[in-house]
């Protein structure tokens, strides 16, 4: 599914593809995308950034477009919304790196954290990295019924995956771009959190997760993802894990 990667056999990582898909974030991407540029990252590794506008009418087009030239990423625009999923797809597709970091644009994960969600693949002890938000890191206190929902979401995930996952719904993800070769992801939305969970589990990749920091927005800050979602990513699992 991704470009042929850019390092030769046995060399190692070298390039990093940080994908970021952006639907409606006019006000935080520019901020975001400077953050990503200037976060650190380790020695071999260098990094593009791959990012993909989900049909934004707020503006975020024109940043981007702006952006793009300025700051030397790589922007691609899909014509119309057509979700999470789809635009990771997309992104998944135009990447040409070794490893693949999945990087939401809401400044709600911090791009300064991606050397501690590096280590374990550079050091050979993990194929994938999941970056928890449940597991000491500090966080913004906000709504009881999601931090609920998401753990059940990720028992569900983890009773059918045999991970033992704290979050699988989080942005952050890590992975060898070699895991998606041949592979067909189907899901437009945010079912595509548990069906690259599902993926990862069927290919028998050796996955660690990490702690990381979280700065959750409220509803009039921005945020999206609600009860349907919920919802749906319940279906999401099932579908991924018993119909492959």
């Amino acid at each position: 599914m991704p470009a042929a990667s850019s390092s030769s056999a046995g060399s190692g990582p070298a390039l990093l593809s940080i994908v970021i898909p952006v639907y409606d974030e006019a006000a935080t991407v520019e901020e975001l995308l400077r953050r990503v540029l200037a976060a650190p990252l380790p020695e071999p590794l260098e990094r593009e950034v791959v990012v993909v506008d989900d049909g934004s009418t707020d503006g975020s087009r024109e940043i981007l477009r702006r952006l793009a030239g300025e700051l030397g990423i790589r922007y691609f625009e899909q014509p119309e919304n057509r979700g999470k999923g789809a635009a990771l797809r997309r992104g998944f597709a135009e990447a040409r790196g070794d490893l693949l970091l999945i990087q939401d644009a809401d400044l709600e994960y911090d791009p300064q954290e991606y050397p501690r969600l590096l280590a374990p693949i550079l050091d050979d002890h993990a194929d994938a990295v999941y970056g928890s938000r449940f597991l000491g890191g500090p966080h913004r206190v906000l709504f009881f019924w999601h931090y609920l929902g998401n753990r059940a979401l990720t028992l569900l995930s983890n009773m059918l995956t045999d991970l033992n996952l704290s979050d699988m719904e989080t942005c952050y993800k890590v992975f060898r771009s070699e895991l998606l070769r041949g592979a067909t992801l189907r899901s437009d939305r945010f079912g595509i959190e548990p069906e690259l969970t599902a993926l990862l589990a069927r290919r028998k990749a050796r996955v660690y997760e990490v702690p990381i920091s979280y700065y959750g927005r409220t509803y009039a800050e921005g945020k999206k993802i609600g009860w349907k979602d919920g919802v749906s990513a319940v279906w999401a699992i099932l579908r991924y894990n018993l119909l492959p």
